[in-house]
């Protein structure tokens, strides 16, 4: 703790800076808290995706042979042309919530291409779909996951050093303005006495 000015002006400054940290602590926990749901929330929901991802990767290994075929160049139609995001505000930070993937309009000759053709690529978008969101999702987790640990950060400066030293501070100083005014009495009561026997000297001499 640095040093302290045993003065009554500091002991106002000491006693204003707890009021506000006891104030403003409370906030900090409940935002800690909510960042802490948020956290457990969106690695649910990337388990959830994950899983879903998982499931369509088996179903296209089925059929994914088709694809080695010299005729069939899918990758400008499962190409996204981009991902669109909301935004979720969580204890004042925003975070983005996976919207849609764009993909561009997909243009073959009905004749010539394969029956199976438009089945593989809903199925392959779906899976690129998934692929994006949980990107989104992880990004919503980085960001969930940094403001945390400024938060806790702030938590245990409040907690463990801040209000601790305050209150140590406002003891020392009620300490030492005690000390200050007994003295003060005492040397009231001390000058008192001999202003008294000096009077009464004066009366007997």
């Amino acid at each position: 703790m640095a040093k302290i000015k045993l003065t009554k002006g500091e002991l106002k400054k000491q006693r204003d800076a707890l009021v506000q940290y006891q104030r403003y602590l409370p906030t900090l926990q409940l935002k800690k808290q909510q960042l802490q749901v948020e956290i457990l929330t969106q690695l649910a929901l990337r388990e959830e995706k994950e899983r879903l991802q998982l499931k369509k990767k088996e179903s296209i290994e089925a059929w994914i042979g088709l694809l080695s075929e010299p005729t069939i160049d899918m990758k400008s139609w499962i190409k996204p042309k981009g991902v669109i995001t909301e935004s979720k505000n969580i204890a004042g930070i925003d975070i983005p919530i996976f919207e849609r993937v764009e993909f561009a309009p997909v243009e073959y000759d009905l004749f010539t291409t394969p029956l199976w053709v438009d089945n593989a690529i809903e199925a392959l978008r779906g899976f690129i779909a998934i692929e994006e969101e949980l990107k989104v999702i992880q990004k919503g987790i980085n960001i969930l996951r940094h403001e945390l640990r400024i938060t806790t950060q702030r938590v245990n400066l409040f907690e463990k050093v801040k209000i601790p030293e305050a209150q140590e501070a406002i003891r020392l100083i009620k300490i030492y303005l005690g000390d200050q005014l007994s003295n003060a009495v005492g040397r009231s009561k001390i000058a008192k006495n001999k202003i008294e026997i000096a009077m009464l000297e004066e009366v007997f001499v």
